[in-house]
């Protein structure tokens, strides 16, 4: 095992940006930014031991400091979206941006992925691990209370990426945290065309409808009889064109689905993800309730890593965390981090041939 570090670039405000390498004895290799700690490679082999990379993102410093897609992104304070950008909490209202007409979506204008990081490294003979440390101070998002957060990449020789988030505020606050890597498991990886006739299986059953600008009802649907049904693996070009359990066309994934056993703060397997051309697979497992499968319905990218031009459905992604706008909906799960609490969740994305 081992970790390595060179230059990136220098960001529009002067800071040296550093890539890091974590590459286990198996040939696996994953790199990171410290720009907003994300993940810009995961290089995994196929069945026939070609390595490539699987994640979508760029070569170009100042595409990252864009990076509207969020590519590999760190996402917080709260992933995902608050209705009419605000919140109650302790019986004050906080105003948050309203990025996505009158929603805030992944922490509004100034993302978590935007930002700086400290970082330190730890070395093992069985596996490698990096730290991404801010303090995102009081006001920041519009959100009260200075937050100490740190996550945490975890490499072995399993072929495993573990990923812990740990955050403290010394008020009050809101939390909900995610990874935003978008994943194409097929021949070519990051390169091939679409992700269509690849296949996803999803231990769940059930969802949480939405509204028009995709904020939830605050009621839950199952997936039987619908296209968001993925108990079973089913290509992502199968539930297109389907109805969902409200009558709705599915045009593509953005969606929210209640991971089973969900009143269980315990790790356990929320989905996977394969690609039998190439004959990757990818498990993910976490301790959140719900996860946002997310196919890149709309993506238009032409300044993609080794001049691909991304496009609709290039890559899907597994966004594990708390539901949408649980923070403005009685009966979610909590997305209260109380002063002076940990926070702390793991995701793991697991990676197999077959």
């Amino acid at each position: 095992m081992g970790i390595t570090k060179k230059e990136f670039g220098t960001s529009k405000d002067g800071q040296q940006v550093y890539e890091y390498t974590l590459k286990n004895h198996n040939g696996m290799e994953v790199k990171f930014l410290n720009l907003g700690a994300v993940i810009t490679e995961i290089i995994v082999p196929d069945r026939d031991d070609v390595f490539e990379n699987v994640v979508l993102g760029y070569d170009d410093l100042k595409l990252y400091e864009d990076n509207k897609p969020s590519f590999g992104a760190f996402v917080g304070r709260y992933a995902n979206r608050i209705s009419e950008g605000k919140f109650v909490l302790n019986g004050k209202e906080y105003k948050v941006d309203q990025n996505e007409g009158t929603n805030c979506l992944h922490g509004g204008f100034v993302r978590y992925n935007e930002c700086m990081y400290d970082v330190s490294c730890e070395e093992s003979a069985e596996e490698d691990r990096i730290s991404f440390t801010r303090l995102s101070p009081d006001g920041e998002q519009g959100c009260p209370g200075n937050l100490t957060i740190t996550v945490t990449y975890t490499v072995n020789d399993n072929d495993e990426i573990m990923i812990e988030y740990y955050a403290v505020s010394d008020a009050d606050t809101i939390i909900n945290v995610t990874n935003h890597s978008y994943f194409n498991l097929g021949k070519g990886g990051h390169k091939c065309k679409d992700i269509l006739e690849q296949e996803i299986q999803i231990e769940s059953d059930q969802y949480t409808p939405v509204d028009d600008i995709l904020i939830p009802l605050g009621t839950f649907s199952d997936v039987e009889g619908t296209g968001l049904d993925f108990r079973e693996f089913r290509t992502v070009k199968s539930g297109i064109g389907q109805t969902d359990k409200e009558g709705k066309v599915i045009d593509g994934f953005d969606h929210n689905f209640v991971i089973r056993d969900s009143d269980v703060v315990t790790v356990r397997k929320a989905a996977q993800f394969r690609a039998n051309d190439s004959g990757r697979l990818m498990e993910v497992y976490t301790d959140q309730p719900g996860m946002q499968l997310y196919t890149a319905n709309t993506l238009d990218e032409p300044n993609g890593k080794d001049g691909t031009h991304y496009g609709n459905f290039a890559a899907a992604c597994f966004e594990t965390q708390n539901y949408p706008n649980a923070i403005n909906t009685e009966g979610f799960p909590s997305a209260v981090l109380k002063a002076g609490e940990e926070y702390e969740s793991v995701t793991v994305y697991s990676f197999k041939t077959f």
